[in-house]
């Protein structure tokens, strides 16, 4: 690229990742969870897919109330993972094929069986009773704060034993950690190095805007309710954040070949390119939750709220600061369900179009494993079913409230985090090759069809047009850096756009519908050739185009 390019070249700008939750990937060892032996048997598998990089879910030690998010050391590997000899395996066996390895780094909070918490609690006067939050109950009950996974959301757990109460954002064994003590920064900056310096190439900071507390823990303003909105607005972004973040850059960041994203950038563009502005000499992408949070309930949203999130986004990062761009990840159920179909007469195709979307966007694009085959939500029924901490806390709430139990279920059954967790599905056999015994969550019933082995011998399956859109995405520098441009905002199914760079221009026509749709516009006349389909036809006739249910496709365009 020449000096008219909108961005500075960077590795990271250029990867593709892939999100891989370690204990639904492949078991080894016959106990039906997920292992890093497992994922060191399908690294050509992975290297195949063309990715240029794994996000790896945490393996550190944890007692799992939170699925690994709960973690009691962060220098050892689950035992129930492997070993610390098994991870080095992984990171060579993916260096060796010139993939990277981006690692989870949760350090808002710790697990309450980590070390620091155990003698954090066990007295007022231990050393490390500033490594959390703690109000003693002689001051009165401290004002409220909102948990995530706490079945009566309260933030605030009375302890006995110093009687006083700690903070937990999250569950109850998630006591969260005191930024505010620069030796808890330190230990964190240590462990950062300690990864790093195995040769680890990124952190994904989970919960990160949350770290920065006002201690004196006021009273939230009137206004203030617990929405996704005023939680992120009120808990977040405290007042020392972007401190915290120019520090782990110059302690950390700065000194290794790596970048960090954090999981929720604030709440508004401004907070998001405070953060990841080249000059602010923070962090190095921005991972928003906009795009996810637009299905947050069995309303499933319009196209015209797709196209307007990812275009404020897209317009806001042009020329400043960098995005990641995904659909799908361990906190949320598939994408095909939400913003797809699950239809036997759509299922493929709108898996390839929502494949094709986030492969032609601007960012770094984040694919979550079996997202590649077009996996589908479990279809689960009854809560006893659910191991996800936040449907089970969510039903007991639900139960107390006196809400509509079913209306829950419902609810669950295509927004639970554990639709998203289901076993990757290898082949036809009876676990789907996942595991020689029963599986922790059960393989979905579709596995016969939609799985690994299959698809790889299918010319036109969900599996080979995804190994399609990422050779593309490689070959055109234009796919990353191009600029952005909304076509026919209005058009009610069809999602169009340009991505422009230097004199190389392609045009790209979603149809986020179950029948057909046509477009004109005038970039169609421009067209020269076409570099991606999901259909073997296209209908081109008199400058308009008619793209059958979901079909997605990318045109180069003439100079």
């Amino acid at each position: 690229m020449t000096n008219q390019s909108l961005q500075k070249r960077n590795w990271w700008k250029e990867g593709i990742v892939y999100q891989i939750y370690p204990r639904s990937f492949k078991d080894t060892t016959g106990n039906g969870i997920g292992d890093i032996r497992g994922i060191i048997n399908k690294l050509d598998y992975i290297k195949s897919l063309g990715v240029t990089m794994i996000w790896l879910n945490p393996i550190y030690e944890s007692p799992n109330d939170d699925n690994g998010y709960d973690i009691s050391n962060y220098r050892a590997i689950m035992p129930e993972f492997g070993t610390m000899a098994d991870f080095d395996e992984l990171l060579e066996g993916l260096h060796k094929r010139k993939i990277k390895c981006v690692m989870d780094v949760v350090v808002n909070h710790s697990s309450d069986e980590h070390e620091w918490f155990k003698q954090s609690r066990s007295s007022r006067d231990n050393k490390y009773r500033d490594y959390y939050h703690w109000w003693p109950a002689e001051k009165g009950k401290p004002n409220y704060r909102w948990s995530f996974f706490d079945e009566k959301s309260e933030a605030w757990k009375y302890d006995k034993q110093t009687d006083a109460y700690y903070l937990h954002y999250f569950s109850q064994k998630q006591p969260d950690l005191n930024w505010e003590n620069p030796k808890v920064r330190q230990e964190v900056y240590e462990i950062m190095k300690f990864w790093a310096n195995k040769g680890v190439d990124g952190f994904r900071l989970d919960a990160f805007q949350f770290v920065s507390k006002d201690t004196t823990f006021p009273e939230f303003p009137k206004g203030y309710d617990d929405t996704v909105v005023s939680v992120i607005k009120y808990h977040g972004m405290g007042p020392n954040i972007h401190k915290y973040l120019k520090e782990m850059n110059k302690e950390v960041l700065s000194k290794y070949d790596v970048f960090a994203v954090s999981e929720g950038v604030g709440s508004s563009l401004e907070d998001a390119h405070n953060i990841v502005d080249e000059d602010r000499e923070e962090l190095q992408m921005a991972y928003h939750f906009e795009s996810t949070d637009l299905v947050n309930s069995l309303d499933k949203c319009t196209l015209a709220e797709i196209k307007e999130c990812f275009t404020k986004w897209d317009t806001s990062f042009d020329t400043e600061g960098w995005l990641a761009i995904y659909l799908a990840n361990h906190d949320q159920s598939r994408m095909v369900n939400r913003f797809g179909s699950d239809k036997p007469a759509f299922k493929d195709a709108s898996a390839k179009l929502l494949n094709t979307f986030i492969l032609s966007m601007k960012g770094t694009p984040y694919v979550y494993y079996g997202d590649e085959l077009g996996m589908t939500n479990n279809g689960f029924e009854k809560i006893e079913e659910y191991q996800d901490i936040a449907a089970i806390n969510g039903y007991k709430s639900a139960k107390a409230k006196g809400e509509d139990l079913d209306v829950y279920l419902k609810t669950m059954t295509l927004l639970s985090r554990d639709n998203g967790r289901t076993p990757m599905q290898w082949d036809a056999s009876e676990n789907s090759g996942f595991s020689s015994e029963k599986p922790w969550l059960p393989v979905n019933k579709n596995h016969k069809t939609v799985n690994v082995a299959t698809q790889e011998k299918e010319e036109n399956s969900v599996l080979n047009h995804f190994k399609k859109m990422v050779a593309l995405r490689k070959q055109h520098l234009t796919l990353v850096y191009g600029k952005y441009t909304l076509l026919e905002k209005e058009h009610a199914t069809i999602y169009a756009y340009t991505r422009v760079l230097e004199d190389v221009k392609m045009l790209v026509l979603l149809n986020f519908s179950e029948k057909e749709s046509s477009i004109q516009t005038p970039e169609i006349k421009n067209i020269d050739s076409l570099l991606i389909n999901n259909y073997h036809n296209i209908v081109l006739k008199d400058q308009k185009i008619t793209l059958a249910p979901y079909q997605a496709v990318i045109y180069s365009l003439k100079k």
